[in-house]
């Protein structure tokens, strides 16, 4: 009997995803665990791997297609013996995601429509509603450009409105969309995007339209600030021996085969160990906001921020109080180069209960981070620099590092979170205490 391969859910939120690329073609052979494509979704570009064995009968989906909704058929494998024509009545899979009218639909109607295999068709404009069939990514750069998507001729499947279609549409001029109560509601939350570029002589200016990743991060951050009551704790964190004894460990680092070292820790090694115990010497501060309860987690499961172009991805480092520091370091350094390259798991990136933001190596003194929910804590760690200090009446020079720690209010009050600082210090400043 033919077996559906359908559109996995690479996480748990996970709606709808881009199938960027097929790796193999109808009349394949394929086992089971081979690679058969890849799917891109705002985060990550993962493999799907086949989970039976067969050959490649049909494929319903093809690449490029944005929008491909979770569950969604995208290819049909066949067994030992059969042929097409023993897939039957299967239609091609809804390649795109359901059309989203522009006046609500009943719930069972929608619920029918999101179900049906069939690929969706045009339907008769009323005199209370239009249907324009177009991806959500199209909806959305109509929306910031203020264009009507009903004034648009879509070249996608079936009619439908792609992005070419509306930048084509950007460039050409189209009829701008009728001001709306939602729209008036949309202005009044923020300046819109056509008010700012009218602030600006046009040419200019390069517009660049928001990608996936860079939205997400938008609409998270941005909650984030207008709902987590956030405070800021600042301390000062000697570096002098953590320099000395990381230089000392990494001059005992075997060599290869090349004569290289074959490990060598950074300073953000010894901070992500030294925030990870701190945690487990304080545990009501390891802690994140669930609304009607705080949860107190067990393990010191901590998210360390990296930059990549358009965003920035936490990966998680889970267990990080039980891990050496070449460990950690091994760990951080697999996670930037993936991430780099949108090489990351979900379940990599999703959960931890605090994170860690780095800009020390950029020159940054000091700096506040936002808090990335559902996480309780971030700690912000900014350039050690070498500074005069006053030490019992003596005045010393040494390197010096600041660091922020901003704190989930609901969760972690001010003295809890001065008692994780201060425990972070005291390992950070005496670095045996966390090799110990």
């Amino acid at each position: 009997m033919p077996i559906n391969i359908t559109m996995p859910a690479l996480s748990p939120t996970m709606e709808e995803g881009i199938l960027a690329k097929w790796l193999v073609k109808e009349g394949d052979n394929v086992a089971s665990g081979d690679i058969i494509a890849e799917i891109e979704t705002d985060k990550a570009t993962m493999e799907v791997e086949a989970v039976d064995e067969g050959i490649v009968g049909k494929i319903l989906v093809p690449e490029g297609a944005e929008n491909v909704k979770v569950n969604a058929v995208i290819a049909i494998l066949l067994a030992e013996g059969e042929s097409v024509d023993d897939i039957g009545k299967v239609k091609d899979a809804p390649a795109l995601a359901p059309i989203t009218p522009s006046a609500p639909e009943p719930k069972k109607e929608k619920a029918k429509q999101a179900n049906s295999f069939s690929s969706p068709s045009a339907a008769p404009a009323s005199n209370n509603q239009s249907r324009v069939f177009a991806s959500p990514l199209a909806r959305r750069i109509a929306k910031e450009a203020n264009i009507d998507i009903a004034a648009i001729s879509g070249s996608g499947p079936k009619g439908r409105v792609i992005k070419a279609d509306v930048e084509k549409a950007k460039i050409e001029g189209v009829p701008a969309k009728p001001a709306s109560k939602t729209t008036a509601t949309s202005m009044a939350s923020g300046i819109s995007g056509d008010a700012v570029r009218a602030l600006y002589e046009e040419g200019s200016y390069e517009a660049r339209s928001n990608d996936g990743m860079r939205t997400v991060v938008a609409a998270r951050l941005t909650e984030a600030k207008q709902t987590i009551p956030h405070f800021y704790l600042t301390v000062d964190c000697k570096l002098d021996n953590l320099l000395k004894a990381r230089a000392e460990i990494n001059a005992s680092a075997p060599k290869n085969k090349e004569g290289k070292p074959e490990f060598k820790l950074s300073v953000n090694d010894f901070i992500v160990k030294a925030w990870a115990l701190a945690l487990q010497k304080v545990p009501d501060g390891n802690a994140t906001w669930a609304g009607d309860s705080i949860l107190y987690h067990k393990a010191s499961d901590v998210a360390v921020a990296v930059a990549v172009p358009g965003g920035l991805f936490t990966p998680v480092v889970r267990s990080a109080e039980n891990k050496s520091l070449r460990q950690i370091s091994d760990e951080v350094r697999d996670y930037a180069m993936r991430a780099k390259n949108k090489k990351l798991a979900p379940h990599e990136y999703q959960g931890g209960s605090t994170a860690i933001s780095n800009l020390g190596m950029y020159g940054i003194k000091q700096f506040s981070a936002v808090i990335n929910p559902p996480h309780g804590t971030i700690l912000a760690v900014g350039a050690g620099s070498e500074r005069v200090y006053a030490d019992k009446g003596e005045i010393k020079i040494g390197v010096i590092m600041d660091v922020t720690l901003s704190c989930d209010h609901r969760s972690v009050d001010g003295a809890l979170g001065a008692l994780m600082l201060d425990a972070f210090k005291k390992m950070i400043e005496n670095p045996v205490v966390m090799l110990a």
